[in-house]
């Protein structure tokens, strides 16, 4: 079976040093992006199962990420991380698309069972 492929849009250096690291130590295929644009690029370039997207971000946010992979009918799974838990951002979250919430800061099992059921 191959690799699950994760895609992590952060603006945050530390987070995706540190799910990078830990998500391919779990064997999964890592993809990184400082911003929505890089991850949008990304998203045309490779085929993402997984992408967990922060919804405040430089350039474009997760919100027009996940608006991006809704309109090109992608098969990528989507959960927002965040740091703020707003509940209007949220419900516009779920609308487009993200299979679940992981609130900043957050611990790897929380990440790898969102991952595991995301992918199911």
């Amino acid at each position: 079976m191959a690799k699950q492929r994760v895609l992590i849009a952060d603006d945050e250096e530390s987070y995706r040093f540190i799910l990078n690291n830990q998500l391919t130590e779990a064997g999964y295929t890592v993809f990184v992006a400082a911003d929505g644009d890089e991850a949008i690029k990304t998203l045309k370039a490779e085929k993402i199962d997984v992408a967990l997207v922060d919804i405040n971000m430089p350039k474009i946010g997760g919100l027009g990420v996940m608006k991006f992979i809704k309109e090109q009918r992608l098969k990528t799974q989507v959960i927002v991380l965040t740091g703020y838990a707003d509940l209007r951002v949220a419900m516009e979250a779920k609308e487009n698309g993200a299979v679940d919430f992981i609130n900043k800061p957050f611990t790897l099992s929380d990440v790898l069972s969102s991952i595991k059921q995301a992918i199911k």
